[in-house]
């Protein structure tokens, strides 16, 4: 897999910075995760949990049967520190969460073929992911003029480094997004919608838990004023049933 220091979730539990803006996600996101969950106690796995956990510690706390799968993940009986393609599940489960986890994965077809075989029929696949490709210009000044001066986290080093760069944002987010082997948001909703019965498909705000003072709503509300573009993708999709 890449290098994950783009993708804000997970990954960098060295950078307290990081942690907190990771937690500021997952709690946030967490809501719209659990409203498309069948109910406790069915099984669920948190697909790129990282080392935070994912929703695994909030999960459990539902009640629900939740296994996370990373190989940065917490050690402890309800994680496995694998990737996904190395994990060997003996039951199939109700629903798989993918929260930031796709757009960075090599082989995402392989990635979503695992997904759909680990899945009982008519179980669902909420996944949270980025549109990369909408992170122009504007919406990359709009967040890095709400930065916080005394963190460091991966939109601080995207700043220094396009500045460092001299290339237009363009340009440099082209190459950075190349270099790291990132999957647009298009290209992941293709293959999810190959795979599984599409439910759900929602834009939204993406950047709020690495912004300073800045809330889903604000960023939401940046959005509908056109000064930025929606850059997270809510999806909710449920294995066909196997004939």
């Amino acid at each position: 897999m890449a290098d994950h220091d783009h993708a804000h979730h997970e990954h960098e539990v060295t950078n307290d910075d990081q942690g907190a803006a990771d937690r500021r996600w997952l709690a946030v996101t967490w809501p719209f995760v659990r409203a498309h969950l069948p109910p406790p106690p069915c099984r669920v796995i948190d697909l790129g949990c990282g080392p935070l956990g994912g929703f695994v510690p909030a999960l459990l706390t539902d009640g629900y049967d939740a296994k996370g799968i990373d190989p940065e993940a917490p050690v402890g009986p309800r994680y496995q520190q694998v990737h996904f393609e190395e994990y060997r599940a003996t039951k199939r489960v109700a629903a798989i969460v993918a929260s930031t986890s796709l757009h960075h994965v090599g082989d995402l077809d392989t990635i979503l073929t695992l997904a759909e075989h680990q899945l009982e029929p008519g179980g669902v696949l909420v996944v949270a992911e980025w549109a990369r490709e909408r992170f122009d210009e504007a919406t990359a000044r709009w967040c890095f003029e709400r930065l916080a001066d005394d963190e460091a986290g991966w939109l601080h080093r995207r700043r220094d480094e396009w500045i460092a760069s001299e290339k237009s944002w363009d340009v440099f987010v082209d190459d950075w997004a190349r270099t790291e082997g990132m999957h647009t948001g298009q290209v992941i909703l293709d293959a999810l919608n190959l795979r599984f019965d599409t439910e759900l498909v929602v834009d939204g705000p993406y950047f709020f838990g690495d912004l300073s003072g800045v809330s889903y709503a604000d960023e939401q509300a940046a959005i509908n004023a056109g000064r930025i573009q929606p850059n997270g993708i809510r999806y909710v999709g449920r294995a066909t049933p196997r004939r």
